[in-house]
């Protein structure tokens, strides 16, 4: 009798190992990023080797309430244009307030623009980019896990966005120096990757990972893999 005891207080105390369940979101009304299968499978890759079950879905009859109860995290991956009906916002926001995460990738900042909600949890509406290049990326904080890894200066090439309507409570991680690549419109503090806690649930942002390339770089792949994990409240 003792060890039965014993041994339900220690599934108690260390549950039962059940992977998280993530879906990526990838459907399109805009622009259609050549790189969004590439990142499907890197999403998926770190899913087996981190414990969490993915997803991957372009139809937004998936965004009903019992579908979503099933996912802690719903990713947006360089989705474009308007690409939910009021119901499924609504159904989305639920999910939300429920305590649900959301990330997103890229192009998910060109999502929604008649959705304030939306714009309010992303952090940001894309503005504008001028052609891609090379850049360096300031990190601004030091123990987020998406960004531990990151050096203080780190140079690589992407498309740049330039945003518009930026939450002023946004936490932003990494910031472009806008010094070195042509065509910036935010200023000296122009943020690129940032967390937030919104309307009961948890939101992240990269505006990195248009490039095919990015998806097999080992520092952008932990990016991804350090917010999901903060998505997952690991």
């Amino acid at each position: 009798m003792k060890n039965i005891i014993f041994i339900l207080s220690l599934l108690l105390i260390y549950p039962s190992n059940q992977n998280d369940r993530v879906l990526v979101f990838t459907k399109t009304a805009g622009y259609r990023h050549k790189s969004i299968e590439t990142g499907i499978e890197t999403i998926a890759e770190l899913g087996k080797q981190n414990g969490f079950d993915v997803t991957h879905s372009e139809d937004a009859n998936v965004f009903t309430k019992d579908n979503l109860k099933q996912y802690k995290l719903v990713i947006f991956l360089s989705t474009t244009g308007d690409i939910l009906n009021e119901i499924q916002q609504n159904n989305f926001e639920s999910f939300i307030k429920s305590g649900g995460s959301f990330m997103g990738i890229h192009a998910a900042a060109d999502t929604e623009y008649d959705w304030p909600w939306y714009g309010k949890l992303v952090g940001a509406y894309f503005l504008n980019h001028p052609e891609k290049s090379n850049a360096e990326i300031v990190k601004v904080d030091n123990n987020h896990p998406s960004c531990k890894h990151i050096p203080k200066r780190w140079s690589r090439y992407d498309e740049w966005y330039n945003y518009k309507s930026i939450s002023p409570d946004i936490n932003v991680l990494l910031e472009l120096d806008e010094t070195t690549y042509k065509g910036w419109q935010n200023g000296p503090h122009h943020p690129i990757a940032w967390y937030h806690d919104y309307d009961g649930g948890r939101s992240f942002y990269t505006g990195m990972g248009h490039t095919k390339e990015s998806y097999t770089d080992p520092n952008f792949k932990k990016h991804l893999l350090g917010g999901i994990l903060y998505c997952l409240r690991r």
